[in-house]
C-alpha cells in the first residue's frame, strides 16, 4: 500500500518552527502552490524558511545533498542553508516521512519570461562558480539522471502512455535512440546541480540569489548543467532567446572557459536536457500525487516544445542557437587562458586543465485534438 501524502496544517507548521526555534509564523507561511504536501514556507521575521516533506526510502540521498550543500555554504556558494533543529539534527520523521528545513535567501521566485538578461548572466556565472568551487568537493556523487538511467525509466514509463498518442511516443522513441547514438561521454566533469529550474531558483533586481533544488546533483558533465540552465532561462514563449543564451554563456565564462568539444555537443546536450525533463515529468505524472498534476502537466508539455524546437520539428529560435554555438569556441581566448592570462584555480594553472580526469564509464507544435489533453485525464 502506498504511502499516504503527509499534509501539515497551520497548527502542525507551528509546532514545528517551535522544535527549530524559529519563532512565531507570519500569515504567509503554508503550503507552496503547485507543490502539494511536499514544500512548505515557514516566514518568520522576515526571514524565509523552506520546509520540505521526503521520503524514507530517500534517507541516503538526503544526506549525501545535506554534506554538499554545507560544504557549498563554506564556500559562500548561493544556495539555500540547511537548519539543524534545537537538538542539531538536520531532518525529522513524521509519520513514515522526513521534514528537512532550508533557510533561503531573500528573493523570489522568476518565471523564465521575469528573468532579465543581467539575472540570466548571473545564472550563468553563478553555474561557473558552482563547477569551479565543486572541484574541492571529493565525495563521489552517482549521476541518477545520466542517459542509461532516462532510457530505462522511458522504456518503463512508455508503456503506460495510451497508445493513440501516436506522434508524442514517436518522437520520443526517436530521441532517445538518436541520443543513445550521438552523446559525447568523454568531456570535462566535475560536480554539478544536475536539475537547474526556474522553480529552484529566487532572484533580486539584476541577479540569481540562491540556486535551490540540489536533490539531483551529481559528478557529471558540466556542459550538461550549462544545457539543463539554458532550457529552462533561455526559452520564452516558445522560442530560444539569442540574447539570454549569449548573456547566460558570457556569465559563465567569465570564470571557466568551454573547450571546443563541449561547444561541438552543446546541441545534442540540449536535446538530452529536455528529453530527460520531458521523461521524468511523464514517470511523476503517472506516480505522483494528484495535487501536483498541474505542475508536473505544464512541464511536460514545456519540455516536449523545447525538444521539438531543438530537433527543428518546428520554429523557435534554433537557427541562431546553433549559428552561436559555431562560433562560441574563441580560438584566440582559449589560447589566453591556456597561456595562464585568465585566473585559474592555482598560480600558472588555468582553469580549463584543472578538470578532473575523463572516464568512459561516467558520465509544441501545437498537438491533435486527441493529444492536446495527453497528461489532463
Amino acid at each position: 500500500m502506498p504511502l499516504q501524502p503527509l499534509a501539515l496544517d497551520k497548527k502542525a507548521l507551528t509546532d514545528i518552527a517551535a522544535e527549530y526555534g524559529l519563532g512565531k509564523l507570519g500569515p504567509s507561511s503554508g503550503a507552496i502552490p503547485l507543490w502539494g504536501n511536499k514544500r512548505y514556507l515557514l516566514d518568520v521575521s522576515k526571514t524565509c524558511y523552506e520546509l520540505q516533506v521526503r521520503s524514507l526510502e530517500d534517507e541516503f540521498d538526503l544526506r549525501r545533498e545535506l554534506e554538499l550543500l554545507s560544504f557549498l555554504e563554506k564556500h559562500a556558494f548561493p544556495s539555500p542553508r540547511p537548519v539543524a533543529d534545537r537538538r542539531g539534527r538536520h531532518f525529522l520523521e513524521r509519520e513514515g516521512h522526513y521534514l528537512v528545513l532550508y533557510r533561503l535567501a531573500n528573493g523570489k521566485m522568476p518565471t523564465p519570461a521575469a528573468l532579465n538578461i543581467k539575472a540570466v548572466n548571473s545564472l550563468g556565472r553563478a553555474i561557473g562558480q558552482l563547477h569551479i568551487v565543486g572541484r574541492g568537493y571529493k565525495k563521489a556523487i552517482d549521476n541518477r539522471f545520466g542517459f542509461e538511467r532516462i532510457f530505462e525509466a522511458y522504456a518503463a514509463v512508455r508503456r503506460r502512455i495510451p497508445p493513440y498518442f501516436k506522434k508524442i511516443i514517436r518522437t520520443m522513441d526517436e530521441e532517445t535512440e538518436y541520443l543513445g547514438n550521438y552523446l559525447e561521454t568523454k568531456l570535462p566533469k566535475g560536480i554539478i546541480h544536475g536539475t537547474v529550474h526556474c522553480y529552484g531558483l529566487l532572484a533580486r533586481g539584476d541577479d540569481v540569489v540562491s540556486i535551490g533544488d540540489f536533490d539531483a546533483a551529481c559528478r557529471g558533465k558540466y556542459v550538461f548543467d550549462l544545457a539543463t540552465a539554458v532550457n529552462a532561462a533561455c526559452f520564452v514563449d516558445g522560442t530560444y532567446v539569442l540574447e539570454r543564451f549569449e548573456s547566460m554563456m558570457a556569465g559563465y565564462e567569465s570564470l571557466r572557459t568551454l573547450s571546443l568539444a563541449e561547444w561541438d555537443s552543446f546541441p545534442n546536450e540540449l536535446r538530452f536536457a529536455a528529453l530527460r525533463f520531458a521523461v521524468t515529468r511523464l514517470c511523476e505524472f503517472f506516480d505522483g500525487e494528484p495535487d501536483e498534476t498541474a505542475r508536473i502537466n505544464d512541464d511536460f508539455r514545456e519540455y516536449l516544445d523545447r525538444l521539438r524546437v531543438l530537433r527543428r520539428e518546428k520554429e523557435g529560435g534554433m537557427e541562431g542557437l546553433l549559428m552561436a554555438m559555431a562560433t562560441g569556441y574563441d580560438y584566440r581566448k582559449y589560447q589566453r587562458v591556456k597561456g595562464g592570462e585568465f585566473e585559474g584555480d592555482e598560480e600558472g594553472v588555468p582553469v580549463e586543465e584543472l578538470d578532473e580526469p575523463l572516464d568512459d564509464d561516467e558520465d509544441v507544435d501545437d498537438l491533435p485534438d486527441d493529444e492536446d489533453e495527453v497528461l489532463d485525464d
